[in-house]
């Protein structure tokens, strides 16, 4: 989601004009960045105290309240002093997430940049296990609540369930722009529903409030051994949806996260834990689904629609993560070109992925077939998400040491205490490895394998496709010395090398026998940051009188049109008409080779993904009546 701030063209905006766009950033804040963490009242309480005692022995004062003092403690920890203290400072020129601090991070580290983008890879990896997991969790949970109405409705959760996910996804290609503007109102209304019912239940029982006290948190963990550290895998479900912080920095900016946070997130969050810990110290039969059970019977069937519509939020905001995601793996260099269709004019960050969004619907579906309940499910969760986490922490020392210039031991005085609780909670969600947990790491698992054949691939057939290619200049020199007949126009030849001539423009030259009036060798670049000034877009270099290298330069966060980066180019005096060029791109037909850098396995799956990727004059917008492909064949 992109929100900006209205200003009249020409004049800085007024101090009113100033807090109605923060209000207004907070307010959609609210919606997109935490609809992930707010919705998770609706288990994190239930599947703690049932991973503590189990489904049938009775609760106890003592559990109740270490399970609590774990959640608040958790809260503040994590989320408020790592995440909207420390990390939110981590920009990349305003960006954040994984892959933009990966970038940052390996800017910092130039060469020796390996473990870096390995890291990057790892965490984008696992998010999209996290992506596929919450739609499923989120939404069933909210439609189990039907049942606290009525036993009635216990068959039908599932199928109302993927009705919902699908047409959730099915909506996607019309893009979210229009009900967007509702996310942080209705998301709004939602933590004031729970936070009033928390406060109901706390006034009938204000022992919970002793929950503030860590002490509680501590005994509990060296009372339970094992039990302990099982229970704290669920307690990490209070804090799973703490990467969106981090991820929609570009979208709302650093002041409205952390004032939506502080004054009405945690607050209503804290408020509602504590009132199901009331609730289930009250009544302990309370503890099949605390949540809805906060509620008199005359409100349950409204919490329900409101608990889905959260839910749907939720989900909403890490579809559109995982698009966002996509988007800079792949200008990353870690995804092959995939269909980026923009759905709005207006709001730059709103894209639909087709592919993506196709596989994620299919592995939600799944989830949902194969768990049927939020129950089961919550055992698959977390491991993904503790892993980006530690991932994260990692990354952020080096931008703290390296970026920010701070002594290694201050910068690692402050990041070991966040990673020694990261990698605890990781611990513990380790430990639901055989009755879920799997899953996330399987789906990491295939997209970490992706993400490596891709990289290695697209290197090795660089490689071998420069040793077909010969020097630029050498060959401009040969052809201004003996010029072939030429032809009026322009062509212009795509290549991921300028050093070199393109495979395009030899067989060219080798088939066609002429060379036009003027000859553009063009680069794309991505840079390492999310995006590029305009004015910065365009670099000329002239190499003869008919030949001129250009380099077009685009950020990670933004999708490359090439005809309109090239209007730019009039302003340094090249007459660019899109009429009159032609677009000469090299389509390579890969083999695999005898003996090749790869394992066979990932030479069929670089070729395989090849294949699959998106063509290079739809992603690079390139009109199609302009453009000449030639066909050339290479061993991988």
């Amino acid at each position: 989601m992109s929100y900006a701030i209205a200003a009249t063209a020409g004049h800085e905006p007024s101090l009113s004009q100033a807090r109605a766009g923060f209000w207004g950033l907070a307010l959609g804040s609210i919606g997109v960045v935490y609809g992930d963490i707010g919705t998770s009242p609706l288990y994190a309480v239930r599947e703690s105290v049932l991973a503590a005692v189990g489904p049938n022995a009775p609760t106890s004062e003592p559990v109740v309240l270490g399970i609590l003092s774990l959640i608040i403690w958790a809260l503040l920890l994590v989320v408020t002093a790592k995440y909207v203290l420390i990390l939110l400072r981590a920009d990349n020129n305003g960006e954040g997430g994984t892959l933009a601090l990966m970038a940052l991070a390996s800017r910092a580290l130039a060469g020796r940049a390996g473990l870096v983008i390995l890291l990057g890879v790892i965490s984008g990896a696992l998010f999209y296990g996290d992506a596929i997991i919450t739609p499923a969790l989120s939404v069933l949970s909210a439609i189990e609540g039907l049942k606290v109405a009525t036993p009635a409705f216990d068959d039908f959760v599932v199928p109302i369930t993927v009705v919902i996910l699908i047409a959730l996804f099915s909506v996607q290609s019309r893009g979210t722009a229009k009900v967007a503007a509702l996310f942080g109102p209705i998301t709004l209304i939602w933590f004031a529903a729970i936070a009033a019912a928390g406060l109901w239940h706390i006034g009938k029982n204000p022992t919970v409030m002793f929950a503030f006290n860590p002490w509680h948190g501590a005994s509990f963990l060296i009372d339970h051994g094992i039990i302990g550290l099982f229970t704290l895998g669920a307690v990490f479900l209070v804090v799973t949806g703490s990467e969106a912080l981090y991820a929609d920095l570009g979208h709302f900016g650093r002041g409205p996260i952390r004032f939506a946070w502080l004054t009405v997130v945690l607050p209503a969050l804290t408020i509602n834990y504590l009132g199901q810990g009331a609730l289930v110290l009250a009544d302990p039969r309370s503890i099949q689904n605390p949540f809805f059970l906060l509620y008199p019977h005359w409100a349950l069937l409204p919490m329900v629609a409101l608990a889905t519509a959260a839910t749907v939020i939720a989900s909403q905001a890490v579809i559109t993560g995982a698009y966002s995601l996509s988007r800079q793996a792949i200008q990353l260099g870690l995804l092959p070109r995939l269909e980026i269709r923009h759905t709005s004019e207006a709001l730059f960050g709103q894209i639909y992925m087709p592919r993506v969004n196709t596989l994620l619907l299919i592995g939600v579906l799944l989830l949902v077939a194969l768990f049927r309940s939020s129950s089961a499910l919550a055992s698959a969760y977390g491991i993904a998400v503790t892993g980006t986490m530690v991932v994260t922490a990692m990354m952020a020392f080096v931008v703290m040491w390296r970026v920010w210039r701070w002594p290694a031991l201050f910068a690692a005085a402050l990041i070991v205490p966040f990673l020694f609780i990261d990698l605890t909670f990781l611990s513990a969600n380790m430990l639901k490895i055989v009755e879920g947990g799997w899953v996330p790491l399987a789906l990491g698992g295939v997209v970490m394998a992706v993400m490596y054949t891709w990289r290695r691939g697209s290197r090795l057939l660089f490689e071998k496709t420069r040793k077909l290619e010969m020097p630029l200049k050498s060959l401009v020199a040969r052809l201004e010395k003996k010029p072939p007949p030429v032809v009026s126009g322009t062509a212009v030849f795509l290549t991921s090398d300028p050093e070199f001539a393109p495979t395009a423009l030899l067989h060219s030259l080798k088939h066609y026998k002429v060379l036009h009036e003027k000859n553009v060798i063009l680069t794309v670049e991505t840079a390492d940051t999310p995006r590029v000034d305009p004015a910065e877009r365009v670099r000329i270099e002239p190499i003869g009188e008919s030949f001129s290298r250009v380099s077009l330069r685009f950020g990670f966060m933004e999708t490359p049109n090439v005809p309109r980066a090239l209007m730019v180019a009039r302003k340094y005096g090249w007459q660019f008409d899109i009429m009159s060029t032609s677009f000469f791109l090299s389509r390579r037909a890969l083999r695999p080779a005898a003996r090749s850098g790869m394992p066979r396995w990932q030479d069929r799956l670089f070729i395989g993904l090849t294949r699959a990727a998106n063509d290079a004059t739809d992603y690079f917008q390139i009109p199609t009546g302009r453009v000449v492909e030639v066909g050339t064949q290479v061993t991988v």
